[in-house]
């Protein structure tokens, strides 16, 4: 490749993993302060600094990596992991975390220590996980791994972005054409011209246009004012652990999803022609994930997906190096701000669509065929979350609360809630339960059944409270979390007769 063709594939790998995490940042403010009427200074001064801190020491890692890589090989073509906010934990924080925390405390800047808190048990997770990986995709079935984020990836990645587009859909529709066309169809624009970077510059200038003349109704004048935002070392945020240890059941399989995801992720970059450590890769994630909360970050960090593709851009290390330091330093005098302001989330919305599709995509893909069924009902959890949250906004709203509801909806919301609280744990294990029983396994499918009704106790998943906190099994307000314990007891009784009629059954094969 020459001088010229290298120069333009770091740009446009530059360009692409820049924007992905622009797009994280975008989203999530706008989830926090549309949705949840959250602070936007706390946003832009506090949360946005110290989670681009972890952006900067991660890429700078990688880059390292990928230039000592190349050094002990000889080579002038490897190239570096990429590295970014990860997309689906970071709706899921704000939507399951930081927004309801912040509707039950008031408070913005406990709610911004609740986030910190539960970033730091993600790196917790992910530094034990790290270890043994390998030997965790053997014991949770690839449907309930991969399910229950394929369902985040559908729901709150798919249709939530969906609403932006049309909340805005002049802008959506264009950037939404422009986008698919370029990542889904691989279209090429005259002149070379990045399909994602076109749809940004037409998008925003159609949403400007729009705004100024008065036809958008949310649309906020910017201010384009820069301001040093350093983040300082605290340790003050781990005063908010006891009110964060409700949100386990979330911190816990985000972390494993980005482990088991950077094992895989490793993997792809050793076909491709980079051979990483998986135990580097996944030790420097973890390491950003622990090290951010104490600098006011909220967002984990995770290899993304597409090594290969960067490599075929013909990237190298430095679109690592430089989306690192702009997105670090950037940060720092309050050039993201202004980013955040400027594009409109009807631009990136049909990013993340694409995301989500591919999430859903690889979920099925990956899974054998027999197990398509595992991997749809785990999806039920998270679109019971996914209706919660909407009608909580439109009660809210309404100054409604659930006692104020008629016996059957309140019966109904009550469902709901229970169904939605622990989501991406329930997704997990409905999904490896359903897998097994295809697989005719019935006593494992059984034991997990037990685990289930033993979460269920504690409200580490069906919390039959409103917020999701957990509660010793007595504790509990009413005896819900009983009955439902007893029902997975019975489920798993049921699937130990069968495991005893297989055994019975001279020809167990069928």
């Amino acid at each position: 490749m020459d001088k010229q063709g290298r120069i333009w594939g770091e740009s446009t790998a530059f360009l692409a993993l820049f924007l992905d995490n622009i797009g994280v940042f975008v989203f999530f403010s706008g989830i926090l302060v549309f949705t949840f009427n959250y602070p936007v200074e706390v946003i832009l001064k506090h949360m946005i600094p110290g989670t681009a801190l972890g952006v900067l020491f991660g890429d700078l890692v990688y880059t390292y990596m990928a230039y000592k890589l190349g050094k002990s090989t000889n080579r002038k073509d490897v190239t570096a992991m990429p590295l970014g906010l990860d997309t689906p934990s970071s709706i899921g924080l704000a939507f399951a975390v930081i927004g309801p925390a912040y509707v039950a405390t008031k408070d913005p800047i406990m709610t911004w220590q609740i986030g910190m808190v539960t970033l730091f048990l993600i790196g917790v997770v992910k530094v034990i996980t790290s270890f043994f990986g390998r030997h965790l995709q053997r014991i949770i079935p690839t449907a309930g791994l991969l399910g229950s984020i394929a369902g985040i990836g559908l729901v709150l990645l798919g249709f939530l972005p969906l609403i932006e587009i049309f909340n805005e859909i002049v802008v959506g529709m264009v950037a939404l054409g422009l986008i698919f066309s370029a990542l889904m169809g691989k279209m090429k624009l005259p002149g070379r011209i990045p399909g994602v970077l076109a749809a940004v510059i037409l998008g925003t200038i159609i949403h400007f246009i729009l705004g100024y003349a008065g036809l958008l109704p949310e649309f906020q004048k910017p201010t384009l004012k820069l301001a040093l935002c350093i983040p300082s070392f605290s340790t003050e945020f781990l005063q908010a652990l006891p009110q964060s240890i409700k949100y386990l059941t979330i911190a816990i399989p985000f972390g494993l999803m980005t482990i088991i995801g950077g094992i895989n992720n490793t993997e792809s970059a050793r076909l491709a022609g980079d051979d990483y450590k998986t135990r580097d890769i996944l030790l420097t994630e973890a390491m950003t994930s622990l090290i951010a909360p104490f600098f006011g970050g909220v967002i984990q960090t995770t290899p993304y997906i597409g090594h290969p593709a960067y490599k075929k851009m013909g990237a190298t290390y430095w679109y690592t190096l430089l989306t690192g330091l702009i997105i670090g330093f950037g940060s720092l005098v309050g050039l993201l701000s202004i980013f955040l302001q400027l594009i409109p989330r009807a631009v990136l919305a049909p990013i993340f669509l694409f995301i989500g599709f591919e999430i859903v995509h690889q979920a099925y893909k990956e899974t054998p065929e027999s197990h398509s069924p595992a991997v749809s009902f785990s999806f039920l959890p998270v679109i019971a979350n996914l209706v919660i949250i909407i009608l909580t906004q439109f009660l809210v709203f309404a100054a409604i609360t659930p006692d104020m509801l008629s016996p059957r909806l309140h019966i109904l919301y009550q469902s709901l809630t229970v169904l939605s609280n622990g989501f991406i744990v329930t997704a997990m294990l409905w999904g490896s339960i359903v897998s097994l029983i295809i697989d005719r396994r019935p006593h494992a499918a059984g034991i997990y059944a037990l685990c289930c009704g033993v979460l269920t106790l504690f409200g580490l998943i069906h919390s039959v409270l409103p917020t999701g906190e957990t509660y010793l099994p007595w504790s509990s307000p009413n005896n819900t979390n009983y009955w439902i314990a007893v029902s997975y007891a019975l489920l798993a009784c049921v699937l130990f007769v069968q495991t005893k009629q297989l055994q019975d059954t001279p020809d167990n094969q069928g």
